[in-house]
C-alpha cells in the first residue's frame, strides 16, 4: 500500500500527456473534477492514425509502449469524449485492452453499459439505479421532460454528448500549431551526424508545408522523444518570418551541442508555433537582391541589407538570447534619460518605425545615474572653469552650450533623477586638457556629470 499524493498524480500524468505528443499535437490531462476522473488522458489523433498505421496499430503501440514503462492502460477509440471514455472504463479488460466505437455506433455500443459510463456523480448514478435505470439502454428512449424534473438536467446533457447530438469542446495542454512535422526512426539514433541529418530533413518538410500557406514562423519548436520516455525540447526564434531551410539549420547547428540524446532518440518532431504572413513576393525580392546585389539597385541593396540583418539577428539571438539583443528607438521625452528605449532588434511587420528629432550632439553613452561633480564657473550661466568628477580635476579648455531643458510638467516633481530643484537642467559640452569630452549640467545652483562624449 501507498500513500495518495493527488499532486504527483497529476504531475506524472502531465510528463505522460507530454510524452504523448509522440503520437498526436493534441493532449490534455483528464479534470479532476470529473466524476471518476483525474487518471486519465485525452489524445485527439485525427489525422495522425495513418502515421502509424491506422488507429488499431497506434493503440497496440501506445499499450506496449506503456507496459514497458510499467503502466497498465485501457484505451477507448470513438468519435465523442464521452463515449470513448465510456468504452475505456467499462467495455475493457485485461486481456483485451483497447476498445474502439466505430464511427456512428456510439448508442450500440453504450446501450449494455452502467449509467455510470455518462460521467455521473456517484449520488446521481445511485439514484438511477433506484428508479430502475441501471442501463444506458434505459436512458435513451425517455423524453428529457420527463427526466429532468427527477434526475436533473446534467444526465440528459451527458447522454447526448456521449451520442454526438451535443458538441463537448476539450481544451489541449499546448496550443496545437499548424504545422508540425514528424520523423521516427527505425533503430534510436544518438550521433551528432544522425540528429543534424534529422532536422535537416524536418526542416525542409516544414519549410514546404510553410511556403503552400505563403507562410513564415517568428518561433519553431523542436522535441525529441528518447526511448526511456523522456523528452527534449529546443525552441528556437526569430526576427523575422523565415522559412528558408539552409538559415534555420545553421541556428539549429548552434544549439544541437546542448541536445542529450540519454539512451538514443526514437522519434523526433518540429513545429512552427508562431506564423506570421510571408508572401512569394517579399521572398522573391529577397532572393533576387541577394544573388544580385550589384545590378538590382537602390530597391536591390535594400532587400539584401534587410535579409542580412535578420540573419544575423536571428543568429545573435539564438546564442544570447533576444531579450539581450534589441534596438534604441525614440520616444517622446525631452529628459535624456527618457527620450531613447530599448525594444526588438527588428521591428514587427506593420510597425511603424519612430524618427529621431532634430537635437544637438548627444553623447554617446550616458550615465545609469547623473552623479553629482565640484564645478567652479566664472559666470553664474557660463561654463565651468574646471570640475572634479570622482576625485580626479579637470581643467575645461573648450566648451559648448548652454542647452536648457525643460521639465515634463506631467511627471511628479521628484521624477528628476538629479533632484535639482525646479527641474529645469542648462547642458554643456566640455573638453579637457587631456582630450576628454563631458556632458555637464547645472541645475538649482548645482553641477552634474551625466555623460561622456566621443
Amino acid at each position: 500500500m501507498a500513500e495518495q499524493t493527488p499532486a504527483a498524480d497529476r504531475a506524472a500524468l502531465e510528463r505522460l500527456a507530454e510524452w504523448s505528443t509522440r503520437y498526436t499535437p493534441w493532449t490534455a490531462v483528464e479534470s479532476v473534477s470529473e466524476p471518476g476522473g483525474g487518471a486519465g488522458l485525452w489524445l485527439d489523433i485525427t489525422g495522425c492514425a495513418h502515421l502509424f498505421g491506422g488507429e488499431e496499430a497506434l493503440s497496440r503501440e501506445l499499450v506496449a509502449r506503456l507496459s514497458r514503462f510499467g503502466l497498465s492502460a485501457r484505451l477507448g477509440l470513438a468519435d465523442t469524449p464521452g463515449a470513448a471514455w465510456a468504452v475505456a472504463r467499462y467495455a475493457t479488460q485485461a486481456a483485451q485492452p483497447v476498445c474502439r466505437v466505430a464511427p456512428g455506433e456510439q448508442a450500440a455500443a453504450l446501450a449494455p453499459l452502467p449509467v455510470a459510463a455518462l460521467r455521473l456523480p456517484a449520488e446521481r448514478a445511485e439514484l438511477l439505479r433506484r428508479l430502475g435505470l441501471s442501463r444506458v439502454a434505459d436512458l435513451d428512449g425517455l423524453p428529457p421532460a420527463a427526466l429532468e424534473p427527477r434526475v436533473g438536467p446534467e444526465v440528459a446533457r451527458r447522454l447526448r454528448q456521449a451520442l454526438g447530438q451535443t458538441d463537448e469542446p476539450v481544451s489541449p495542454r499546448r496550443p496545437v500549431p499548424a504545422h508540425l512535422e514528424r520523423l521516427a526512426f527505425g533503430e534510436p539514433i544518438g550521433a551528432p551526424d544522425d540528429l543534424a541529418r534529422a532536422v535537416e530533413t524536418l526542416l525542409g518538410r516544414l519549410c514546404a508545408g510553410l511556403e503552400r500557406a505563403q507562410a513564415g514562423g517568428r518561433r519553431f519548436c523542436l522535441t525529441a522523444y528518447r526511448v526511456d520516455g523522456s523528452l527534449a525540447r529546443l525552441p528556437l526564434g526569430t526576427a523575422r518570418p523565415v522559412r528558408e531551410p539552409a538559415h534555420l539549420k545553421r541556428l539549429f547547428a548552434g544549439r544541437l551541442e546542448s541536445l542529450d540524446p540519454g539512451f538514443g532518440i526514437e522519434a523526433m518532431t518540429l513545429a512552427a508555433e508562431t506564423l506570421e504572413p510571408l508572401s512569394a513576393l517579399q521572398m522573391t525580392l529577397a532572393e533576387g537582391a541577394a544573388r544580385a546585389p550589384t545590378t538590382g539597385g537602390q530597391g536591390a541593396t535594400g532587400q539584401n541589407a534587410a535579409l542580412d540583418l535578420g540573419r544575423l539577428v536571428d543568429r545573435l539571438g539564438g546564442r544570447l538570447g533576444f531579450a539581450r539583443v534589441h534596438r534604441l528607438a525614440p520616444r517622446e521625452s525631452h529628459l535624456p534619460e527618457r527620450c531613447v528605449a530599448a525594444g526588438p532588434a527588428l521591428p514587427h511587420a506593420g510597425a511603424r518605425p519612430g524618427r529621431w528629432p532634430a537635437r544637438p550632439p548627444r553623447p554617446v553613452r550616458l550615465l545609469s545615474r547623473p552623479e553629482p561633480i565640484e564645478a567652479t564657473a566664472g559666470w553664474p550661466d557660463s561654463p565651468p572653469a574646471q570640475f572634479r568628477w570622482r576625485r580626479l580635476l579637470h581643467r575645461v579648455v573648450r566648451a559648448e552650450g548652454p542647452e536648457r531643458l525643460s521639465p515634463e510638467w506631467w511627471l511628479p516633481s521628484n521624477a528628476d533623477p538629479a533632484g535639482a530643484p525646479g527641474g529645469s537642467r542648462d547642458y554643456y559640452r566640455v573638453e579637457d586638457g587631456d582630450g576628454r569630452r563631458y556632458w555637464l549640467f547645472q541645475a538649482g545652483g548645482r553641477w552634474f556629470l551625466h555623460g561622456l562624449c566621443a
